[in-house]
């Protein structure tokens, strides 16, 4: 599964030592935090963790940006108005984004629910009420196949039916009068349609389409390439890559059915979406992380990756028989670079998946990758001061191994 277990997806695309500048700045995103008044991880017994791996919920995701924190900070000593606040920054994610409407979502789970929920109701108020029981036969969505992973489960939430599909011959003959949606898992290892056939397949059937892109940033581009395309409505995450909230998500696309969504949703009180609220600190938030991920300097940010993968790969090679190497996952989830180590074990007497153990159950713990004998160091959840401990941490454990 790709979002679920993605390193297994990361391709071998060592990137040459040009690329890693030595001018790279630090990651502005992920600035060290000031020594709070009041520990609270200490104080409930939870453990700090550093993310040396990728963005996974049950890691809390990514890191805040300085601009997520101080727009939920400042705006949370006043109270607002829900729908007015969901109109005005829907409005301007919409005008970033350059799509007709835009909302935000409790995830992009929550968004894929909204948006089936949109699809099967419109705006229809008791359809909205009855949801998921409606009378007669169950919606219907089409899937490929190969696309069918988890979190499909939120759209059956709805009611709806998934309907698989093969090939566009198939797609085209699953279309009927019960047909609400058609859904496109962006990540999926492979598709048996292409993204332009199968909106084109949707369109000459009036169905509207949906694209699942969650963890799909990098590249900054991939935030507009699908609705080109002619996707109907788009999902991502925004507490992954774009350093927005945790449990918010992004939902755009088409003003009919942004529309429907939100009347699927909360403040609304009675609708399917109701139990899935966002918080308005969570939507000036968003906003905020969204404005400051369109404008960072893109380039600067990966060849700081770069440079902190350098970093840590010059200090684990001066153990005996460790080599490291760059390595880019081809996506289209979470494209950016990490650290393969590697070693040779009669030398250095230890495997992957024990020093993955020792970082974890160390302190601070430290969490990591591997792909199939080789550790996979992630750099770009790391804080600045983070970047030595990881490798310090890493060589200890090697150098260690490599004198047993």
């Amino acid at each position: 599964m790709k979002r679920r277990n993605l390193i297994k997806g990361l391709g071998i695309l060592p990137f040459s030592g040009s690329l890693l500048s030595k001018a790279a700045s630090l990651n502005k995103s992920a600035e060290p935090p000031v020594t709070p008044k009041r520990d609270f991880f200490k104080e409930l017994g939870v453990t700090p963790v550093i993310n040396a791996g990728v963005t996974m919920t049950f890691l809390s995701g990514s890191l805040m940006a300085p601009e997520t924190l101080e727009a939920i900070n400042s705006t949370s000593h006043d109270f607002a108005n829900m729908y007015e606040l969901q109109d005005k920054v829907g409005a301007k994610i919409a005008e970033m984004l350059h799509v007709e409407a835009a909302m935000v979502t409790s995830g992009a789970a929550c968004a894929m629910l909204l948006g089936t929920a949109a699809c099967i109701t419109g705006t229809d108020a008791e359809k909205i009420k009855m949801l998921p029981n409606l009378p007669g036969p169950r919606p219907e969505v089409i899937m490929q196949k190969t696309h069918r992973y988890l979190f499909d489960q939120a759209v059956s939430t709805t009611g709806a039916k998934i309907i698989e599909v093969t090939g566009p011959a198939e797609m085209e003959q699953a279309i009927n009068k019960n047909t609400v949606m058609a859904l496109f898992f962006n990540a999926a290892g492979s598709s048996s349609i292409t993204h332009e056939d199968f909106v084109r397949i949707a369109k000459k059937h009036n169905i509207p389409t949906f694209l699942d892109a969650a963890a799909d940033v990098p590249p900054v581009e991939n935030l507009f390439k699908f609705q080109k395309i002619g996707f109907d409505l788009v999902t991502f995450s925004g507490g992954k890559m774009i350093h927005g909230p945790q449990s918010a998500g992004l939902l755009f696309g088409r003003k009919d059915l942004i529309t429907a969504a939100r009347l699927n949703h909360s403040p609304h009180e009675a609708p399917i979406g109701r139990p899935m609220k966002v918080n308005k600190e969570e939507m000036f938030g968003m906003y905020a992380a969204l404005k400051a991920y369109l404008e960072r300097d893109h380039k600067k940010e990966w060849e700081d990756w770069l440079q902190r993968a350098k970093r840590i790969g010059t200090k684990l090679e001066t153990v005996s028989t460790v080599k490291t190497k760059t390595v880019v996952d081809p996506g289209p989830a979470n494209a950016f670079p990490s650290l393969f180590v590697d070693w040779d074990e009669s030398k250095v007497k230890i495997k992957a998946e024990e020093v993955l153990k020792q970082l974890k159950d160390g302190t601070p713990s430290i969490v990591a990758n591997r792909r199939e004998g080789t550790l996979v160091v992630g750099v770009v959840l790391l804080r600045p001061d983070q970047i030595d401990v990881v490798a310090n941490r890493v060589k200890t454990i090697l150098q260690k191994a490599a004198t047993a």
